[in-house]
């Protein structure tokens, strides 16, 4: 997506069109070297096995957990090693995989979905499927509640329900628009109101949140890999960071081989308000997004803000 041009709608549906046409077939993704890998496991030596350390590592499976793994084995290395095997089951049990340790098929699938950038464990803490005391049924939706929080449950202060945010220069209009309408979407759902100071002059101000679009390495130690790899990723409370890669093919609302603009948004501000990653699939949380869906605020997102501001 350009920051130089003021996109409509149409011009920015011809655009995914040619940006899917050029990813195709199969969506070249930074993750398709997972493909060669299924069906490895401990004990093999294979051609990109250090990919998939770096990969785990990235999100959060690797080198955070030093409970789990006190003496990590080096991760430079092509070794299906201890280490790996470990991190595997985590990401299984969090995914709700089966357990085994093996980058079976359906792991490998799991793994090569285009995803948030913020990792799933953050100093060996914020499991999507931790133990929790308050974990329970709600009976009117059908579901376990798994919502998580950012390792000492980072949230704004009870003085600063009103939210300022603002645009990185050259933003497309259409983008704004989205956006700004899933800030709306939480606004419904919390104490929260948040409001674009984006044509307010003068505004002298910092905003509390500055949202970008940006492609490879912009600057902030967590590049961007190209068309269905991580696709944004944002800073708990109170940083105010949100980031999106300009490179994705998105789309406003469903369009096969597109990424849905306004449910990755949803998924940002939730980490913005100092939501973590949910294991419920069908949650905005959740860390994975599949091209051509959407999704809007379930039980989960909206009981997991409801506790984390239960006493402001």
């Amino acid at each position: 997506m350009s920051h130089t041009l003021n996109l409509t709608q149409s011009s920015l549906s011809c655009i995914f069109v040619l940006l899917a046409l050029l990813c195709s077939p199969a969506h070249s993704s930074p993750f398709g070297f997972l493909k060669d890998l299924q069906g490895s496991q401990k004990g093999d030596v294979v051609d990109g096995v250090s990919e998939l350390k770096q990969y785990l590592k990235k999100f959060g499976y690797i080198g955070n957990d030093h409970a789990q793994n006190p003496q990590p084995e080096k991760e430079d290395n092509d070794h299906f090693d201890d280490t790996l095997e470990s991190a595997i089951k985590l990401y299984q049990h969090n995914y709700h995989l089966k357990s085994t340790g093996v980058l079976d098929a359906k792991t490998v699938e799991n793994m090569m979905l285009p995803r948030c950038g913020v990792p799933d464990i953050i100093n060996g803490r914020s499991r999507m499927r931790a133990a929790r005391n308050d974990m329970h049924d709600v009976k009117s939706l059908h579901t376990v509640l798994h919502y998580q929080f950012f390792s000492g449950s980072p949230k704004w202060p009870t003085d600063k329900s009103n939210l300022t945010y603002n645009f990185a220069p050259g933003t497309p209009d259409d983008a704004i628009t989205v956006i700004s309408g899933a800030f709306d979407k939480w606004a419904g759902v919390t104490q929260f109101t948040f409001v674009n100071v984006q044509d307010v002059v003068p505004y002298v101000e910092v905003p509390d949140i500055m949202i970008g679009f940006y492609s490879r390495d912009h600057g902030d130690g967590s590049p961007f890999d190209g068309p269905y790899g991580v696709l944004a990723h944002a800073s708990p409370p109170t940083a105010g960071t949100f980031h999106l890669d300009e490179d994705e093919p998105w789309s406003i609302g469903p369009n096969p081989g597109h990424i849905d603009m306004e449910t990755v948004a949803l998924h940002e501000i939730g980490h913005l308000l100092g939501l973590q990653h949910s294991s419920v699939q069908d949650a905005v949380m959740y860390p994975s997004v599949t091209d051509g869906v959407t999704k809007d605020l379930c039980g989960d997102d909206v009981q997991g803000i409801m506790e984390l501001y239960a006493n402001v």
